[in-house]
């Protein structure tokens, strides 16, 4: 396996955990509350960063899929349990995934939708940072919810 695909993945189960570690001990009301108009609950934060790192991990491995983008945006979980399953199941994802993309990939420039063509190196490292910042939503959302819940 590549050296800086094992990285990169190595970094996404971090995330991984750390989102397991925020939703944990959620209820059904903080994982689907929104703070505001326009804004996305806990639950449907999630569900996106999923959506869009295993549409990332595709890519990188020219592995065509589907993706919808907007049902990500309405998602929400009956329960912490449900949400750290589909956790475990990008895991999964990401491990049967990862031995695909080579060295050549992450050096080739390649389609994601109608964004212009980037290498697959670039496509993985944005979509890390990408599952960091809506890791800092999440724990954000948490800090506005106890506040409006006080």
């Amino acid at each position: 396996m590549d050296p800086v695909v094992a990285k990169i993945a190595e970094q996404y189960q971090v995330v991984h955990g750390l989102l397991r570690d925020e939703v944990r001990d959620l209820s059904v009301e903080e994982l689907n509350w929104k703070p505001g108009p326009e804004t996305n609950s806990i639950a449907a934060l999630i569900v996106h960063t999923l959506g869009s790192e295993a549409e990332v991990l595709r890519v990188a491995a020219k592995v065509p899929g589907e993706r919808d983008r907007p049902a990500e945006f309405q998602a929400t979980a009956d329960s912490a349990a449900d949400l750290i399953r589909e956790l475990d199941q990008a895991d999964s994802y990401l491990e049967a995934m990862v031995p695909r993309i080579t060295a050549e990939n992450l050096a080739e420039e390649l389609p994601r939708g109608d964004r212009p063509p980037e290498t697959g190196l670039h496509w993985l490292v944005t979509n890390y940072g990408h599952a960091r910042e809506h890791l800092a939503h999440i724990q954000l959302t948490k800090q506005l919810y106890a506040q409006a819940n006080r």
